[in-house]
């Protein structure tokens, strides 16, 4: 029986990035010899041993055949004859088939490490087209090490996708063996990939293999649209969404933010082009594509709401300064900013990802986010249970003067500061 580090933490120790979970592959050992050892199994597909004292997870060295369409379509075989080569050349990136023995050998029969000095994405072979996840998950190491430069001679700003297998990721998505994944899934590696230090890189990637329109038509649409009458309107859409995402990365925001930021515009896609650059009642086509892709893809209901809320009301927020107290309180309403305080302020927070993601725009002031919470704030002073016990007739009413009138004592100090 022998035991090797595999996959991502041999990868990260190489690169000197932090180890957050190990994985080993055990060469020569059967099922029973493991128990037998006192590791426990786990394992439904294929034989996964529980470590007994670190609860590390130890698979047996295993090939794999494909069976039928998408990834669940595998057969799976374990045996002592299989070797530690085998195991390896199952894997997708050459940069996670890289093992390590116990002495801190590697063992590198694909070129892994020397692919992570050049910061290149490589498939390890002919088998990385039988399972579609592996687009997904390139596409994601693409937005992870985006801005890595440990090695001197790492100078291309980034890890970029061998031309061989984007080529061969081509041919899979037009093979349609993307179509067979689970939206469950897709939506597990697109959350990854919003949660990496750059995740316009994992966009970039799907968009270069055609995977994008076939699972994200929506956000397809984006490039080649211009962004606005107003600002910018010489960069498509497409590319200025990819800057909002990026922005709401560098300011470590939540995955509903980034969602948020990433299908706040999606209407300006279906803005027919006679009306180009501008997008007339882009909001509520962004609100109804919103949908669609949370209801295909069955995104979470947090991020689903939060997206819904800024593809709806971001254009009024960033005219917050010019709304009367009529409009001011139909956005504040029409966020539920009273009841959910929290998700207002992630609101402004994707509303300030928009603003910012355009060029010359990272450092200058968002000044509706003062302005917003402030006049939460001057809301939130109302005394509510006493205008709902001294209207007991129409409550609804009286409390909606009152916020009118809050509103409007607000702006006039604002305006006369």
């Amino acid at each position: 029986m022998k035991i090797y580090a595999v996959g991502g933490s041999v990868r990260d120790e190489l690169l000197g990035l932090p180890v957050q979970d190990r994985d080993f592959v055990v060469v020569g050992a059967t099922p029973e010899q493991m128990i037998d050892t006192g590791y426990r199994p786990v394992g439904a597909d294929f034989p996964v041993f529980l470590h007994p004292e670190t609860n590390e997870e130890y698979a047996l060295a295993r090939t794999e055949r494909k069976t039928a369409p998408g990834y669940k379509g595998f057969m799976f075989h374990t045996s002592i004859d299989v070797t530690l080569e085998e195991d390896l050349q199952r894997r997708d990136l050459t940069i996670n088939a890289i093992a390590k023995d116990a002495d801190g050998n590697l063992i590198d029969p694909y070129g892994g490490a020397a692919d992570l000095k050049r910061g290149i994405l490589r498939h390890v072979g002919e088998s990385f087209a039988e399972d579609p996840v592996r687009v997904l998950r390139t596409a994601r190491f693409a937005a992870r090490f985006a801005k890595f430069a440990n090695f001197a001679n790492f100078t291309n700003g980034g890890f970029q996708v061998a031309p061989e297998t984007l080529a061969l990721m081509r041919t899979m998505v037009e093979a349609g063996e993307v179509d067979h994944l689970v939206p469950e899934r897709v939506w597990q590696e697109i959350a990854k990939g919003l949660m990496e230090s750059t995740p316009s890189k994992m966009f970039g990637v799907l968009r270069g293999c055609g995977a994008l329109a076939r699972l994200m038509p929506e956000l397809e649409r984006l490039w080649g649209v211009p962004q606005s009458a107003k600002s910018h309107p010489e960069i498509d859409t497409g590319v200025h969404v990819m800057m909002v995402i990026d922005y709401a990365a560098s300011k470590n925001y939540s995955l509903p933010i980034r969602f948020a930021a990433l299908g706040h515009d999606l209407g300006k896609g279906t803005t027919p082009q006679q009306y180009w650059p501008r997008h007339p009642d882009h909001e509520e086509r962004s609100v109804a594509l919103v949908d669609d892709i949370c209801g295909r893809l069955r995104i979470p209901a947090d991020c689903r709401d939060l997206a819904r809320m800024t593809a709806r009301w971001h254009g009024d927020a960033h005219g917050a300064l010019q709304l009367d107290s009529e409009k001011l309180l139909a956005l504040v309403d029409g966020c539920d900013a009273l009841r959910r305080p929290e998700r207002f302020h992630e609101f402004i927070d994707a509303c300030a990802a928009d603003h910012h993601g355009r060029e010359g725009y990272i450092d200058v002031i968002y000044p509706p986010r003062d302005y917003l919470l402030s006049a939460l704030t001057a809301l939130q002073e109302i005394y509510f249970a006493a205008i709902a016990k001294s209207n007991s007739d129409d409550v609804a009413a009286a409390i909606r003067r009152a916020k009118l009138e809050r509103l409007e004592q607000f702006i006039n100090e604002r305006n006369t500061a």
